[in-house]
């Protein structure tokens, strides 16, 4: 039936008018479409006949003309998972869905990452969906309702276990009956009947073992399999016959029944014994994060009209000004306005040793005061901090997928089909030619099948150990923003290292200053006024330095940064410019005096700069900047690890390889502009190595982008770190080589945990099979699987790096 529908669309890339009028054009051209663009909200409302047009069809239309459709994300917890069938079976749900972008379901998490579109489908529809698939979904709680909903939902756990093994434990002592030796044990005749056993089975089979019916009709709804299929099967198998068998002896009481109430009953008792194990095992990754919220600072002493006084953390507000004492944790990140201290920023950086901080200079919430009194002037707060970015961060990177686990999520989907014929056929042989027409042994075989083949484990062998993996790294100042960042990093060939602020500390100093006739005066003031307007670290330098030298630097009348150039300012009316010889070639400006100079200077690791102003040479300027103390070693750590290292910088070629020759990098690129880096590259790519870049500044942020592996240095510009992959955070190069070195270990723990779950189900199939494996070994051996994949995930935590 025809129908008019509205959405709203949120339109990326739009400049101007003539941008909004196009898309507005091209979308009335299509049939049953009308459409509004606004520019100046970036959106567009549309209606459309259904029979006519659909959201897909107009979305890539919208994108076809080059423009983007803005997408939200939004993070669920989501509630009934049991198994990787699951949270597989959820993600294909939703990424069938029009108007998902993509889908990320994580099962240790219990948790979902969804993007979409907001004007082709919304929050409450999306957990509409999940609620359709058979599962709970809410948005996601703060992490203090979820830790209080956490432990409520384990205290349910025990107290249902406790009951289940109440109930069980006499059913499990029945089995000595069932022993074909006598072991002395008296088995009263009461514990034999089959009425009694029903009474101790019943509850244990549909209260207790009621959630897997339930995820199991949930499952087979939506035309798929998951564990809780397979244990609902198994032990209802073993239920329903035992009360047949109860039924049989009732109408002849000469016959001896063969009952297996106690294999269903201790079969649960022994699946919940092992979820219980695994969610107590799961709360232990999440360890790194609860340790990183905790160390958020409670109070804060604010000065207000000359008095102090304690507030809450988060009623600080940006601009406030801070006191704090020796001991004291400071509360949000800002700048030092008054004293001198030591910080001790071991909690965020992964540096043990404290830090001397002065005026001026930036200091980082929930880091440690050592041994000074300071005020401060609060910058960013709540959401903005430091901290709170890394525990975003980190909260993303243990919610995301590895490319690995696609593998594990593909098994799982076709797995339990396969089991379930297994088992079936498994059913059919026994009860046909091993034992013919006898139905206990074919059941028992069936039932075994059915309970060791749950793949469970599997399900939990890669986000168990992402979880772990990320929460180590933050816990040593190495942030990934992914499973996929964090599986791609020990992949790596290659590293390509930005020189300022990477390899050198990235505050240089002004070591030698000189003028030329007829520039003898003032050309420090039209230096320094030239620089003043530049946000690079050679010009901080620069400023400072014509500071010290008594010159205050007037306000330049026109700026402009040339990348890989230099800078051009006006300044008092005169054209000054500052920078590389390619610059002064450009300009055609004479500076053949000074080349002897340069030369030295820049053999010498100085970068040098020429000044001229008003067209004619008037001095120039060397600065150094100071290799960082743990440079030379991190570039020694790499090599061992048998990657090949290249340092890349727009400074020319002496002063490039006089650093590079002092932590022993071999390969160097020089004078190359900021967008040639990305080149550089794609160079490396393109001989097939897999290439990290390592940077700083804005200036790189389109190489990381370019890169298999981004790779920020945290004290750098907020561009760089957003665009990276990976945020060492305490701008050390040290924690590279341990980065890599985690990411190596975390893939192998990942592959023993895929290949034990794979090889454990492989074996014990075909053992159950033959009627080697009792129903309730499997279903202990089973949940033994799942809690030793995560227990061996946890053993990350005590890896060296």
């Amino acid at each position: 039936m025809s129908e008019r529908k509205e959405m709203n669309l949120g339109i990326t890339g739009m400049t101007c008018s003539a941008c909004s009028a196009r898309i507005e054009k091209v979308l009335n051209k299509m049939d049953g479409v009308e459409a509004s663009v606004n520019l100046t909200m970036e959106n567009a409302t549309i209606t459309y006949n259904n029979e006519q047009a659909q959201p897909q069809d107009i979305k890539e239309r919208i994108e076809k003309l080059g423009y983007g459709v803005q997408t939200d994300k939004v993070e669920l917890d989501i509630h009934g998972m049991t198994c990787a069938a699951c949270s597989t079976r959820i993600q294909k749900g939703l990424s069938r869905m029009n108007g998902i972008e993509e889908a990320s379901v994580n099962l240790t998490t219990e948790a979902g990452v969804i993007e979409y579109q907001p004007g082709l489908v919304s929050t409450d529809q999306v957990i509409e969906k999940i609620k359709d698939l058979g599962y709970d979904a809410v948005i996601k709680k703060d992490r203090n309702e979820q830790k209080d909903y956490k432990e409520e939902e384990l205290k349910r756990k025990k107290r249902q276990l406790f009951l289940s093994i109440i109930l069980s434990l006499p059913l499990l002592y029945t089995m000595i009956g069932h022993l074909p030796w006598d072991l002395g044990f008296p088995v009263p005749e009461l514990m034999m009947n089959p009425w009694f056993q029903f009474v101790l089975a019943t509850p244990v089979q549909f209260y207790i073992g009621a959630p897997f019916y339930v995820g199991a009709y949930r499952a087979l709804k939506n035309k798929s399999a998951n564990m809780d299929v397979l244990v609902a099967l198994g032990t209802s198998a073993a239920y329903f016959y035992s009360v047949a068998e109860g039924i049989r002896w009732q109408l002849n009481p000469d016959i001896m029944p063969e009952l297996y109430f106690e294999t269903s009953a201790v079969l649960i008792t022994l699946i919940l014994v092992g979820k219980l194990f695994e969610s107590l095992a799961k709360g232990r990754t999440t360890q790194a994060l609860t340790k990183l919220l905790n160390l958020q600072a409670k109070e804060a002493t604010v000065l207000r009209s000359g008095t102090e006084e304690k507030v809450p953390v988060d009623q600080v507000e940006v601009g406030d000004v801070l006191l704090v004492k020796p001991g004291e944790k400071i509360p949000v990140d800002g700048k030092i306005i008054k004293g001198t201290t030591s910080v001790d920023e071991s909690m965020i950086t992964g540096e043990s040793l404290p830090v001397e901080k002065y005026e001026k200079e930036t200091v980082i919430g929930s880091t440690i005061n050592k041994n000074g009194t300071i005020q401060m002037k609060a910058e960013k707060v709540g959401k903005d901090t430091a901290l709170a970015g890394i525990v975003k961060i980190v909260e993303e990177a243990q919610g995301s997928k590895a490319p690995i686990q696609r593998t594990a999520d593909v098994i799982s989907g076709i797995f339990v089909p396969i089991v379930v014929g297994i088992a079936v056929l498994t059913f059919v042989v026994w009860f046909a030619f091993v034992s013919p027409g006898e139905l206990p042994p074919a059941l028992e075989a069936a039932i075994a099948v059915l309970v060791i083949a749950c793949p469970c484990a599997l399900g939990l062998a890669t986000p168990t150990s992402i979880m772990v993996g990320t929460g180590k790294g933050a816990e040593q100042g190495i942030l990934f923003k992914g499973g996929e960042y964090l599986e791609g990093t020990q992949g790596l060939t290659t590293i390509l290292l930005d020189k300022t602020g990477t390899v050198t500390k990235g505050k240089p100093e002004v070591t030698n200053f000189d003028t030329v006739e007829p520039h003898q005066t003032d050309v420090l003031g039209y230096l320094a006024a030239a620089e003043k307007a530049s946000e690079h670290p050679l010009a901080e330098a620069i400023v400072n330095y014509g500071e010290e030298n008594g010159v205050t630097p007037q306000e330049a009348e026109e700026f402009e940064a040339i990348p890989g150039y230099g800078i051009k300012a006006r300044v008092g009316g005169k054209q000054v410019f500052v920078g590389t010889r390619k610059l002064m070639n450009r300009e055609t400006i004479d500076y053949t005096k000074l080349e002897d100079i340069l030369t030295k200077h820049e053999s010498e690791g100085k970068t040098a700069m020429l000044i001229a102003i008003e067209g004619e040479l008037a001095g120039y300027v060397a600065v150094a900047d100071t290799i960082k103390e743990t440079s030379k070693q991190a570039i020694q750590d790499l090599k061992e690890l048998g990657l090949s290292i290249y340092m890349v910088t727009g400074d020319n070629e002496r002063t490039a390889q006089a650093i590079a020759s002092q932590v022993e990098i071999d390969g160097v690129y020089a004078e190359v502009l900021p967008e040639e880096k990305a080149e550089k590259v794609k160079e490396l790519q393109e001989k097939g190595e897999k290439v990290a870049m390592v940077g700083d500044g804005i200036n790189d942020a389109p190489s990381l982008a370019t890169a298999d592996i981004g790779i920020a240095i945290g004290t750098g510009s907020d561009v760089a770190i957003e665009t990276a992959d990976l945020t060492l955070i305490g701008g050390d190069l040290e924690n590279l080589s341990k980065a890599i070195k985690l990411s190596r270990k975390t893939m192998a723990n990942i592959k023993q945990n895929m290949f034990w779950a794979l090889a454990y189900n492989s074996a014990g199939i075909p053992v159950a099979a033959i009627g080697l494996l009792a129903p309730w070994v499997a279903g202990a051996a089973m949940a033994f699987s799942s809690v030793s994949v995560v227990s061996n995930a946890l053993r990350l935590k005590r890896v060296k790096i």
